[in-house]
């Protein structure tokens, strides 16, 4: 009978083992939700330059097919008639052409001389940066939920309190 007794024992987890273990995986956990957050949030803003970088070259390659900037995403977007026109391009996907992506709002404005594209967060949890940039190319950066404007500083300057998104 002890021997039962014994063996049934040896068998489980006694209520102080596993609330240490519960314990240890809380401590884990609480070191490494925060590092996880701010690896996504690092990974929406990289996505926010690279569908800037594709705009861009959106919209070079618009002013090539049509003489002028697209005033707007829908004019950069999936054509109605199927024929590529200055209405539709077809030139972005039907997604970035509701101006929502990855948790970022793009909006582009154009005119027959230059282009802006801004990219803001919806949220603090989905980006930290506004992004800007114009018919140079060059990406600017603005810590903060004020939009990036062409004085802001440039991606990756150091500038603003960053260095591209990577912090050490």
């Amino acid at each position: 009978m002890r021997n039962r007794r014994l063996n049934r024992r040896r068998l489980g987890f006694s209520l102080m083992e596993l609330l240490i273990v519960v314990a240890i995986l809380m401590i884990i956990g609480a070191v490494a939700v925060p590092k996880i957050g701010q690896a996504l949030i690092n990974a929406k803003e990289m996505a926010a330059t690279r569908e800037i970088h594709n705009l861009n070259q959106a919209q070079i390659q618009y002013m090539s097919q049509f003489g002028r900037y697209a005033t707007s995403l829908a004019e950069l977007g999936t054509p109605a008639s199927g024929q590529p026109s200055p209405s539709g391009a077809g030139l972005i996907s039907d997604e970035m052409t509701k101006g929502v992506k990855n948790g970022y709002q793009y909006i582009v404005q154009g005119t027959q001389t230059g282009f802006t594209i801004n990219a803001n967060p919806l949220s603090q949890a989905t980006g930290r940066r506004t992004f800007y940039c114009d018919q140079t190319g060059v990406i600017r950066e603005n810590f903060g939920q004020e939009p990036a404007t062409a004085t802001s500083p440039e991606l990756g300057s150091g500038a603003g309190g960053g260095s591209g998104g990577q912090k050490k």
